[in-house]
């Protein structure tokens, strides 16, 4: 997609994103943003956001363990409060990356003073990251928000060091027989919130997508031990290692 056409596309997308954003009541204020994933018990998405502080830990501990994690990428960051969480558990550089500006703004604004934290306003092209490399790129309920599952994921291997990885968690996989389905419960919901045109932007994903990339699943919804788990976790945990390592 040429440069000008894909510009227009984000602009639109962060529109629309920033009014779905408002009206589900999903914005936090500057002072709550540095104690997510912590909420309230009452608060309408606190079921979410326990899943959320679990993957959060997950992930940290993985970081922690692998100890090969010094340069890190967030795609799709928000309001920056996975980045931050991040930064200050481990030893590495940590970027955002997002074309919320709205969200973004605020990230910048709430975590300026975090040591060796950054975010960036835009997408994963040549365009924005020239030729940085990353460590770890990170996909934390954002990746149903690209079209093409396979060109996303070849566009973060451009930006990937040799033995880097790449990490999807927190967004849903459908099953075939289950893809038509979501995609009318996805266009209800929008349509339900006054932004029908939103439904073009969130998209529905198969872990068949995959099939071309050393993938490795970490996280199973479907596995025996989740299904006995207290707290389960509803979404995949996906590992990419780089074609070359």
């Amino acid at each position: 997609m040429p440069e000008i056409a894909l510009s227009r596309t984000q602009g639109v997308f962060d529109q629309l994103y920033g009014k779905l954003r408002l009206k589900e009541g999903r914005l936090f204020s500057d002072e709550d943003i540095p104690y997510l994933p912590q909420v309230h018990s009452n608060h309408p998405y606190h079921k979410e956001w326990v899943i959320r502080k679990h993957s959060c830990k997950a992930l940290i501990n993985y970081i922690t363990y692998k100890e090969n994690f010094a340069n890190i990428l967030e795609v799709g960051c928000g309001n920056g409060w996975l980045c931050s969480r991040i930064a200050h558990a481990v030893d590495a550089e940590v970027t955002g990356i997002d074309v919320n500006s709205l969200e973004l703004e605020q990230a910048k604004r709430v975590f300026n003073k975090v040591a060796g934290l950054q975010f960036i306003h835009g997408s994963v092209d040549a365009e924005t990251l020239q030729d940085k490399k990353f460590d770890l790129i990170l996909f934390a309920a954002s990746i149903q928000y690209f079209p093409s599952l396979p060109d996303i994921i070849r566009r973060s291997l451009e930006h990937l060091t040799l033995m880097g990885e790449i990490h999807i968690m927190d967004s849903p996989f459908y099953p075939a027989g289950e893809l038509e389905a979501a995609r009318q419960r996805t266009k209800e919901y929008y349509t339900r919130m006054g932004l029908p045109e939103m439904s073009r932007y969130y998209h529905h994903h198969q872990l068949s997508e995959l099939i071309d990339f050393q993938y490795k699943i970490l996280h199973h919804p479907h596995s025996w031990k989740n299904k006995l788990a207290i707290k389960k976790n509803p979404f995949y945990w996906i590992t990419i290692r780089n074609r070359y390592s």
